[in-house]
């Protein structure tokens, strides 16, 4: 990796010479669980840090010259930037003004012109070679970790009976950065998700341990109960909250302040459900109005005034799942004149490229991501000129992607969907991002249930001709052509695709079908 050895030495420097650290760090799992990774391990070999989590509301993503200022004048002579920077030309250069030696730790794409800045250690850099693409944040920050105990050990700092630290205890942080922020699954991933779930399964973490239980999460942890469980929660903080709670959270060592913060977290998850639910309302109502024109379009803009901007990616993916484009959400101020916003998009087209390119043209207030999503900043009265840029860059890319087939592994009936062959199965993962687990297609299978579960799922049975049966769901597909096939009369065969997991009643685990699709009998 590109500066990672400048960038650890000039921080063992600081460690051993006990100077002060400030830390920005992004306000989503991703960058929180960095700043409690980096906490973690500059408190166990003598360190510290101030750490500023930006208010996502008033402040945004990323360094700014208030978060630089207030660290200077915490004291800090060494500022770490962590899952953010990599873009942030003029707060860098205003920390560098103020005296702050700047280490860069990011994995979104970078442009050709890097920030100023001691070390700008980051795998989607333009000029970095490591193939180390895939990386999430917390992914980086851990190799850096590694880099610095090495000289560290070197430099005989553990050499007066101070006990090293052993870095495999913050490896669940990593694998659930990992899993949340949804980077492929493969190459050295597999392994922090691999050995992040173990040391998870300690409960250890006062924080985590706390926060499965709010969650009600009884079983082992896996990739599923990091993303769907723990993850969310944790987000809600930076989402309608602020981030320092979750932060606090992940650094716990108090288990009544664990519960506690858990409890809390809880909540704001509660208060995001319902604020995101009637944000992604309004905005399917203005997509299904474009959707409807003569000419439609490839990509979706849904713009509103009232949208909380903690939630806005969370409506942009929830239209990129409804109604299969590549989707941005804005919330508008017409205090401020901008509209706010991020972007989910389909595998093979690259909205953080995209998003960079509107930048560079000065399209955008500021802007960046990676290939499956993206935030940007936009003065409202160009958002007409976002839409036709985004149009005629990403068009083609769409078309592609839109390909009517789904691509199956292998045809089961109900009665080869053992709990053996998902044990068999489960060998196979972690699953996530460009690593899914195997799709199977039931061919000719009945519904012979189906109904609402809560307010987007649709739960059901279905039935092979030998009349073997099969528990299965299919999420937020209420309201789509998938739930209405679903929840109609049932009187014919459907081919019926899904991912096969195990469902656990206790003690007991059963085979269940995540169902994808589903299409007639022809």
């Amino acid at each position: 990796l590109r500066d990672m050895e400048r960038g650890a030495q000039r921080l063992t420097q600081a460690i051993v010479a006990g100077e002060k650290i400030g830390i920005i760090s992004d306000y989503d799992v991703d960058g929180v669980s960095s700043a409690a990774l980096m906490l973690r391990f500059l408190r166990a070999v003598g360190s510290d840090a101030h750490v500023y989590l930006p208010d996502r509301v008033t402040e945004g993503y990323g360094p700014s010259a208030k978060a630089v200022q207030a660290l200077k004048e915490e004291g800090a002579q060494v500022l770490l930037t962590l899952d953010c920077g990599v873009m942030s030309h003029d707060p860098l250069a205003e920390a560098a003004a103020l005296g702050l030696e700047t280490i860069i730790v990011d994995h979104h794409q970078a442009g050709a012109d890097l920030p100023q800045a001691h070390a700008v250690i980051n795998p989607n850099r333009q000029d970095d070679v490591s193939g180390q693409g895939h990386l999430c944040a917390a992914g980086v920050v851990m190799i850096l970790v590694a880099a610095t105990n090495r000289l560290l050990r070197e430099q005989g700092h553990y050499a007066n009976g101070r006990a090293e630290p052993n870095m495999l205890q913050w490896l669940e942080l990593v694998a659930l950065a990992t899993v949340c922020d949804v980077v492929p699954m493969r190459g050295l991933n597999r392994a922090y998700v691999t050995q992040g779930l173990k040391i998870m399964a300690r409960r250890e973490n006062l924080g985590l341990a706390a926060l499965a239980d709010v969650a009600g999460l009884k079983r082992r942890p896996d990739v599923y109960a990091l993303g769907f469980m723990l993850g969310p929660r944790l987000n809600a903080a930076g989402r309608v909250g602020h981030a320092d709670e979750a932060l606090a959270l992940l650094l716990a060592t108090d288990k009544g302040d664990a519960a506690n913060l858990a409890r809390n977290l809880d909540d704001l998850n509660r208060k995001r459900q319902a604020i995101e639910m009637r944000a992604v309302d309004e905005a399917v109502a203005q997509t299904e109005l474009s959707l409807g024109r003569e000419k439609k379009p490839s990509i979706i803009v849904a713009a509103a005034e009232g949208w909380h901007p903690g939630v806005v990616g969370l409506v942009a993916a929830r239209l990129k799942e409804r109604f299969k484009l590549p989707a941005f959400a804005l919330a508008i101020n017409q205090k401020t004149g901008f509209a706010v916003g991020s972007g989910r998009s389909l595998n093979g087209v690259d909205l953080g490229q995209a998003v960079r390119a509107a930048s560079d043209m000065g399209l955008l207030e500021k802007g960046g991501g990676h290939a499956m999503a993206a935030g940007l900043t936009i003065a409202i009265s160009r958002l007409a000129e976002l839409r036709q840029f985004f149009e005629e860059r990403l068009s083609a890319q769409v078309e592609a992607a839109r390909d009517d087939a789904l691509l199956v592994d292998g045809a089961l009936t109900v009665s080869a969907a053992t709990l053996e062959l998902i044990e068999m199965l489960e060998q196979a993962g972690p699953y996530g991002s460009a690593h899914p687990s195997p799709m199977f297609v039931f061919p000719a299978h009945r519904v012979v249930y189906a109904d609402a579960a809560g307010t987007d799922h649709i739960r059901c049975t279905i039935a092979s001709a030998d009349g073997s049966r099969m528990k299965a769901i299919a999420f937020r597909a209420m309201g789509t052509d998938l739930g209405e096939l679903l929840l109609s009369e049932r009187q014919f065969p459907l081919h019926i695709a899904g991912r096969l997991v195990a469902d656990e009643w206790g003690a007991k685990r059963v085979p269940s079908l995540q169902i994808e699709d589903a299409a007639p009998v022809k």
